[in-house]
């Protein structure tokens, strides 16, 4: 790994206090059952963190899609509303699936719209996306967003 990418990813442990904080809940807390387990489980990250991460991401991605000023000033807004959005369609979706319901066709149902979902917004953006940078930028968007996520999964995983 490149050091700067090395040095992003430390960053990002040391700043992400609220994805630190997982590796503190012993394993068996997610256990059927276990009523103090659930309620950790459904605490998010605050938000100062959460924009830390996301900052930390910013510039990850940036260095890896070698951005011009012009498309780094264009790309950002919509890459941004694009991940709220996205953001959003998974917090609906978290809390569909936080309880079992009477009804599993109807969570079924929930799941699947919020899956159909996320993918319109992925086109959609995906056009806008190419409005502004190349089709070979917009690849590396999406392959560096998996290396991240893939990164950031790993580590906190370490730290367990």
């Amino acid at each position: 790994m490149k050091p700067f990418t090395r040095h992003i990813f430390i960053t990002l442990l040391l700043l992400a206090t609220g994805y630190g904080a997982w590796a503190q809940i012993p394993r068996n807390s997610f256990r059927p059952g276990n009523a103090n387990g659930a309620q950790r489980f459904n605490q998010a990250p605050n938000a100062a963190s959460m924009q830390k991460v996301e900052s930390i991401k910013e510039s990850f991605l940036e260095q890896k899609m070698q951005l011009s000023a012009d498309e780094a000033a264009r790309f950002w807004p919509v890459y941004r509303r694009y991940q709220d959005e996205l953001r959003e369609v998974l917090r609906l979706k978290r809390i569909n699936n936080s309880d079992a319901q009477a009804d599993g066709r109807e969570q079924i149902r929930k799941n699947m719209e919020y899956d159909s979902r996320m993918v319109r917004i992925r086109e959609r953006y995906s056009d806008e996306f190419l409005k502004i940078l190349p089709p070979e930028k917009l690849s590396k968007l999406y392959k560096s967003e998996r290396e991240f996520n893939d990164e950031l999964i790993r580590r906190v995983g370490e730290h367990q």
